[in-house]
């Protein structure tokens, strides 16, 4: 049966002077891009909604990567959320970022090589991605929980974790992937989200 760790935590938000700057530099061109090709809600494409709303959303996962994580990947990473942060943040670790839209894919790669980021672009769509399996898989706002351990299972590495960033109906998801997975799973507060928190889940197997 699934089972579920029900410890709420709230993860911080600080972020540390040596990666401020290139946070800055990640959001300014964030908002400069969306003007072009839609990278987040053109509602959000200022820089009050783009710090708070996305990127020190996303930054909450950092903290909650479990020591000893040297390559990640990013399903869906979009506009980079939360892949370039997590890159931004912890240089130590290779994030892989699959954006199957060119033009997203793109933005990504210029934040890459601006930045100087350890990090890979993969410009396909998840299911097509040729990528060794990695000890965390991490997403955002891209597809209902029992769909992404479709997606995420293929590309984790025994012992690995997933970290997902889940809304109002993340109860409902797990409840869902019960029916064909097995897991551990930890709940962890959104500091920018009353409804929304992170998923840590981990010893994910299929059902059966």
């Amino acid at each position: 049966m699934l089972t579920a760790g029900d410890k709420k935590v709230r993860s911080e938000t600080f972020v540390s002077r040596e990666t401020n700057e290139p946070l800055r530099t990640y959001s300014a061109s964030i908002k400069k891009w969306t003007d072009k090709i839609n990278l987040i809600a053109r509602k959000d494409a200022n820089d009050e909604a783009i710090w708070e709303r996305h990127i020190l959303d996303s930054r909450q996962i950092v903290p909650l990567i479990p020591a000893g994580v040297t390559r990640a990947i990013d399903l869906g990473s979009g506009a980079g959320l939360p892949g370039m942060v997590v890159a931004i943040e912890r240089p130590d670790i290779h994030v892989s970022m699959i954006e199957a839209d060119r033009r997203k894919a793109a933005f990504l790669q210029t934040m890459v090589a601006t930045l100087g980021l350890s990090a890979t672009v993969v410009a396909e769509r998840i299911e097509m991605a040729r990528i060794a399996p990695v000890a965390l898989v991490m997403a955002r706002a891209l597809a209902p929980l029992p769909d992404l351990l479709v997606y995420a299972v293929p590309l984790l590495a025994p012992g690995g974790v997933c970290l997902f960033m889940k809304g109002r109906n993340a109860e409902a998801e797990i409840a869902a992937a019960a029916a064909d997975w097995r897991m551990v799973v930890e709940r962890f507060a959104s500091q920018t989200d009353p409804d929304a928190m992170i998923l840590r889940i981990s010893e994910v197997r299929r059902a059966g």
